[in-house]
C-alpha cells in the first residue's frame, strides 16, 4: 500500500511527491501524460511576487526564497536566474494602474520601484520601447525553465523511492465510509489512504464523482517561442491589463504569451520522445495579436523568427487564486489546484504545504484563503488572471 498517491506531475505534483519522500513516505506520483506536460510545461514561468492577490504574496515570497538555491537541493539545473520584473504601462490609464500597485505592495512589504520615465525604464532595459510611458520594477522576481525545474524534482523525488507511473490515466478515487481507500487507474488499483488532487484542469473530472466540484473557467493563453538571438533582456516584462508578457531565455529564445483568450475547445495528443504528450493549438490571428503586442514593447522580439508556439489551458477559479485545502469532505484527500496561470513560481512552496496537509500538521503558511469552502457561497467569477508565473 503507497502511503500516499499523487495525481498530476506538474511543479505541484512533482514537488509534493519530493517533499513527501522527503519526509520516509512511500508515494507513487501518478500522470496520464508525463512530467511538466500542460500547465506548468506551457507557462511563461516568471518566478514573481510583483502584482499577486495579497493572500497569494507571503507564498510567493517564501517561494523566491526556496529559488534561491533549488537547483542545488535538486541536484539538477533549473535556470533560475533572478533578472527582475518590469511591469509596463503604455497610456496615461495603465500608468495609474502601475502607481496603484506600486503603492499598494510596498505598503504590503514587497520591494517594488516606480519607474517613472522612459529614461528611467531604458537605463535597465535598453531593449524597451521609447514610447513606453512607466513601469513597476520588482528586483527580486525573476525566472526559470519550466520543463527542466519539473524534471529536476521528478528525478529528485525518484532518487528518494517515489514511484512514478506516466502515461496512466486515473480514473476513479476509492471512497469508503467517508475516506479514501485507493485509486484506480486505466492499468490497475493503488491502494492507499492519501491522495493529493493537483490535476489541473482535468481535477474535476476526479472530484466530481465524490461531489466535490472546484468551479473553472478554462481559458487559453497563445505561447510563442522564438529562436535563439543576442541576449538583450534579463527581466521579465509584463503590462499593466496583462494582455502580454515574455521574457528572454538562458539560451537566447524570446518565450512570450497572450493574455487570456477563449478556448476553442481542441485539445490533441502526439507522440513525442517523451511519450503522448496533449498539444493545444493557437489561431492565426492570436498569433499575430501577440507579435503585434509584445513586439510593440520589445521590438527585438518583432524581429526574431518564430520556432514554435503553442497555446496553453488555465485553470483559472473565480477569484483567480488557488484551492489548496484538506477539508473538502473526504478523509484522506488533499486538493491544490486552480492556480490561474500563476502557479509555476509557488510550487516549491506548494510542495511543502502540501506536505503538512497530507501529515495532518497546522500549515506553515497561511493557507485560509486557498480553501475549498470559500466557493458554497458564490461561485461568481470576479477576477481575472494575472499570468507569467
Amino acid at each position: 500500500m503507497a502511503d500516499v498517491v499523487i495525481i498530476g506531475a506538474g511543479i505541484s505534483g512533482s514537488s509534493s511527491a519530493y517533499e513527501l519522500a522527503r519526509e520516509g513516505l512511500d508515494v507513487v506520483l501518478v500522470d496520464r501524460f508525463g512530467p511538466a506536460a500542460m500547465a506548468s510545461g506551457w507557462t511563461l514561468a516568471g518566478v514573481r511576487q510583483s502584482g499577486r492577490h495579497p493572500a497569494e504574496l507571503p507564498l510567493a515570497k517564501a517561494a523566491v526564497d526556496i529559488w534561491a538555491t533549488l537547483a542545488d537541493e535538486l541536484d539538477s539545473p533549473t535556470h533560475y536566474r533572478r533578472g527582475g520584473n518590469l511591469r509596463l504601462a503604455r497610456t496615461p490609464e495603465e500608468a495609474a494602474v502601475i502607481e496603484d500597485i506600486v503603492r499598494d505592495q510596498t505598503a504590503a512589504g514587497l520591494e517594488l520601484k516606480l519607474l517613472k520615465t522612459n529614461k528611467d525604464i531604458r537605463e535597465i532595459a535598453p531593449a524597451i520601447a521609447e514610447h513606453v510611458l512607466t513601469a513597476s520594477l520588482c528586483p527580486t522576481d525573476g525566472s526559470a525553465d519550466p520543463s527542466s525545474t519539473v524534471l529536476g524534482f521528478v528525478r529528485a523525488a525518484e532518487r528518494l523511492g517515489v514511484k512514478t507511473r506516466f502515461g496512466e490515466r486515473v480514473l476513479s478515487i476509492e471512497v469508503e465510509d467517508g475516506r479514501v481507500t485507493g485509486v484506480v487507474t486505466d492499468q490497475g488499483r493503488i491502494p492507499t489512504r492519501k491522495v493529493v488532487v493537483a490535476a489541473g484542469i482535468f481535477g474535476n473530472e476526479i472530484l466530481r464523482p465524490l461531489g466535490i466540484d472546484v468551479p473553472l473557467q478554462i481559458p487559453m493563453v497563445t505561447v510563442l517561442r522564438s529562436a535563439p538571438v543576442d541576449a538583450v533582456l534579463t527581466q521579465v516584462i509584463g503590462v499593466a491589463n496583462a494582455d502580454c508578457a515574455g521574457r528572454q531565455e538562458y539560451n537566447g529564445r524570446f518565450r512570450v504569451t497572450s493574455g487570456l483568450q477563449d478556448w476553442h475547445g481542441g485539445l490533441s495528443e502526439t507522440r513525442t520522445e517523451v511519450g503522448t504528450r496533449p498539444r493545444v493549438l493557437p489561431t492565426g490571428q492570436s498569433m499575430a495579436e501577440v507579435v503585434d503586442l509584445f513586439g510593440d514593447i520589445v521590438p527585438a522580439f518583432a524581429a526574431a523568427q518564430i520556432e514554435d508556439y503553442w497555446a496553453g489551458l488555465i485553470d483559472l477559479t473565480p477569484d483567480a487564486i488557488p484551492v489548496i485545502d484538506a477539508d473538502v469532505g473526504i478523509e484522506g484527500l488533499v486538493v491544490t489546484m486552480g492556480f490561474s496561470g500563476h502557479g509555476f513560481c509557488l510550487g516549491p512552496i506548494t510542495g511543502k504545504l502540501v506536505s503538512d496537509l497530507v501529515r495532518e500538521r497546522p500549515a506553515r503558511l497561511a493557507i485560509e484563503p486557498f480553501k475549498y469552502s470559500r466557493f458554497h457561497n458564490s461561485r461568481e467569477f470576479t477576477e481575472g488572471a494575472t499570468l507569467h508565473g
